[in-house]
């Protein structure tokens, strides 16, 4: 008799000091997590997966060349990261995801694709950031569609907080970029407040604005039927400045 597979073991979560309160990067909700997903672990993360050290990554032995670096925050299924994959082959991805069955499906789809310039985690954003990715070490970080929290009670638990958004301004190169999108306007708004005030960047569109959807982001399903019923989407573009 055969053992049977074994589900990935959940990241623990971590937080970034704001205050006097904790923020947790992330609030775990695996979901179901199928057979086909769970191959892809035993599989292909030996090919696309990072296990998280604790230390400098040299990123350039990983890829097995020197390139810029595109990070993802909060893939989700990895639609958008297989997207940029597909468009972006000379520049080096990386996907940070906690939800396994968002982390199973898009290793199925990288090895279908082939995408020998993509790497991804299966843990937590801020202890990635904060222990593996060298200061100035990304040409661009994307989050796209966090969690909005949206009952008020729940708005502290949202990623884009003050001491998040300084962590990833010392992570942009000097010439980096800051892509953001969300379709909950409230939760723009605490982007605008939170970003417009961080130094080191500076939005694109001017305090308070919005860019159309660039190229590189693919409109998701979800995203369409929004719009179809009425729903705003805001992407904010933030440029890294001198302080």
């Amino acid at each position: 008799m055969t053992d049977s597979p074994t589900r990935p073991s959940p990241p623990k979560p971590f937080t970034v000091t704001e205050g006097h309160r904790q923020v947790r990067s992330f609030v775990l909700r695996q979901g179901r997590f199928s057979p086909a997903q769970q191959r892809a672990f035993e599989q292909q993360w030996p090919r696309f997966g990072l296990d998280f050290l604790g230390e400098a990554r040299d990123f350039d032995a990983v890829f097995g060349r020197h390139a810029r670096r595109v990070l993802e925050i909060g893939f989700g299924n990895g639609e958008a990261l297989r997207f940029a994959a597909r468009h972006d082959t000379d520049r080096d991805l990386i996907g940070i995801e906690v939800h396994a069955p968002g982390v199973g499906r898009l290793l199925n789809a990288l090895a279908e694709d082939d995408a020998r310039h993509v790497r991804i985690y299966h843990h937590d954003a801020v202890e990635v950031l904060d222990h593996e990715i060298a200061d100035a070490g990304l040409d661009e970080i994307r989050i796209y569609f966090p969690d909005p929290w949206h009952k008020k009670r729940h708005n502290k638990r949202r990623l884009v907080q003050p001491a998040f958004a300084a962590l990833l301004v010392r992570k942009l190169a000097t010439d980096g970029r800051l892509h953001l999108a969300t379709d909950w306007q409230d939760y723009a708004e605490q982007m605008w407040d939170v970003l417009d005030a961080t130094p080191g960047i500076a939005n694109r569109a001017g305090a308070r604005g919005s860019v159309p959807r660039p190229p590189w982001r693919p409109q998701t399903h979800f995203e369409t039927r929004g719009q179809q019923l009425g729903h705003g989407v805001w992407d904010l573009l933030y440029d890294r400045v001198e302080r």
